[in-house]
């Protein structure tokens, strides 16, 4: 039986104090049962433990175990990991040196994903994520989702930042298989953490309404939805949490006949400006966090017209994304300000796993880059800020059913999940065992995310951006110090 590994992403140490393992209790039998099938019916992944029923007893017990876990380590225990499909381990943590505790069930009865149970008055907001295959049990300081930049300094670059995405982010209503490619609203995706849009619309000569599509395609089959519309629900959300940001990549696409430099005419003088100019970043420059604060950020996959490369001192209008390389496992863009993996042709769903291999690789890419920042060790000071790295865990192939976006995803997201929970971020266990930087992620651009309530892969996104975060704590010495102090 495998022994339980605990691995702890977040700037605080933890120090577990009890264990206690649940069985189906005999008083509770049927109930459990039908627990678990409810759960498994709803949920994405399968409850694969006895859920506790409050006030069950549990059949084991440990306390006093005392058992430190620091930031950013991860320790294989001689805790014997759950048995799978037979019991529950419920694991209370604290904050050393405070009566501050959380607790976690592993495995969680539905999602991966739990936000972990605070007792009393704890202020953590945890996260939690339960690998039965290898018995690991990563936490994370990710559970805040609509507010998640106000944990960082404003003087990071963006490109710095671990930021989940969104491939053809408004495609959440009635349309064809292969042109959906997303479960919930725009609006519900930025409320649960995505911070990068994927926005393509139909341009035509003399018209400035622009359509929103995917490919030639509408996006609803009830009508056509507006690129004015989806803009009123970021502008929505950026006035209700103004220290977020949100990047906007917006692409030409569509049968209509207008040009790129119209289209770069149309955002400028009707959407990008006017009132509206003081809710968009559109330098061609990639901004910091607080720059970007309460802002849009265009990211232009189109030419401009020759009028706007007279604007901002004559650099030009918004972040040159215009050269994007096609099908691409790893190219930068034309202006060298993203770095890009979108390799979406993905012919029969054997192939899903190389596209998997691929994402990997890219994250482990960016896992590597050091930015400057007060006490991130090693970092650099650098007069530039570093590309975006964009990975694109998205594929489709309109003729064969089982590579839709929804059915790549099914696949896609849970093992990038795994991978960010284990492998990310530990030296010798990427695919090509590169050195260890700030372990971010770069962009994750995702399909389906929110079906059924799963937000598990954007809680671990959002989660990598914890060693920006460590100007902001004390000193992990303090910690061990404390908990001296407290035995």
């Amino acid at each position: 039986m495998a022994s339980l590994t605990i691995r702890n992403v977040t700037v605080n140490a933890l120090e577990l104090e009890s264990i206690e393992r649940f069985q189906e209790s005999p008083k509770y039998g049927a109930l459990a049962r039908l627990c678990q099938a409810l759960t498994r019916l709803f949920a994405t992944y399968n409850a694969i433990g006895p859920i506790p029923i409050e006030d069950q007893e549990p059949w084991d017990r440990q306390d006093g175990r005392r058992m430190l876990i620091g930031r950013f380590e991860t320790k294989t225990t001689d805790i014997r990991a759950a048995e799978v499909g037979r019991e529950a381990l419920r694991l209370t943590f604290r904050t050393p040196g405070t009566q501050h505790r959380y607790i976690v069930d592993c495995p969680a009865p539905g999602a991966r994903s739990q936000v972990m149970r605070k007792l009393g008055s704890a202020p953590l907001e945890l996260t939690a994520v339960y690998t039965d295959s290898g018995g690991q049990l990563t936490i994370f300081s990710s559970a805040a989702l609509s507010s998640w930049m106000s944990e960082l300094r404003d003087e990071y670059p963006l490109s710095a930042l671990s930021i989940p995405g969104t491939h053809n982010s408004p495609t959440c209503y009635v349309a064809l298989p292969s042109v959906r490619c997303q479960a919930v609203s725009v609006r519900e995706q930025l409320d649960n953490g995505v911070r990068f849009l994927d926005i393509r619309v139909n341009v035509h000569k003399h018209s400035d309404d622009l359509v929103l599509v995917h490919s030639v395609f509408p996006i609803s089959l009830t009508g056509n939805k507006y690129l004015s519309e989806l803009l009123q629900e970021v502008y929505d959300f950026l006035a209700e949490y103004p220290t977020e940001t949100v990047l906007m990549s917006i692409k030409r696409e569509g049968t209509g006949r207008g040009s790129d430099q119209q289209l770069s005419t149309y955002l400028h003088n009707r959407y990008c400006g006017g009132d509206n100019a003081r809710l968009w970043f559109t330098e061609p420059r990639i901004p910091s966090l607080g720059e970007a604060r309460g802002r849009a950020v265009l990211i232009r996959r189109f030419n401009i017209d020759n009028s706007l490369w007279n604007e901002h001192e004559g650099k030009g209008w918004g972040l040159d994304a215009a050269a994007w390389p096609d099908n691409c496992i790893d190219e930068p863009t034309g202006s060298g300000l993203l770095r890009i993996q979108d390799f979406y042709e993905v012919g029969q769903s054997t192939n899903i796993e190389r596209k998997i291999d691929m994402a990997r690789c890219h994250l482990e890419k960016a896992c590597q880059r050091k930015f400057a920042g007060p006490m991130i060790p090693d970092a650099v000071p650098i007069e530039e800020p570093l590309p975006f790295f964009v990975n694109f865990l998205t594929a489709s192939n309109f003729f064969n059913a089982s590579c839709w976006p929804e059915k790549i995803a099914a696949k896609v997201n849970p093992s990038i999940v795994e991978y960010l929970c284990v492998g990310h971020g530990e030296q010798g266990k990427g695919p090509a065992q590169l050195d260890v930087g700030d372990a971010g992620t770069g962009i994750v651009v995702t399909d389906w995310v929110g079906l059924h309530g799963d937000w598990d892969l954007l809680r671990c996104i959002v989660g990598w951006n914890a060693r920006l975060q460590l100007d902001k704590t004390g000193d992990v010495a303090l910690q061990r110090s404390l908990l001296d102090d407290d035995q």
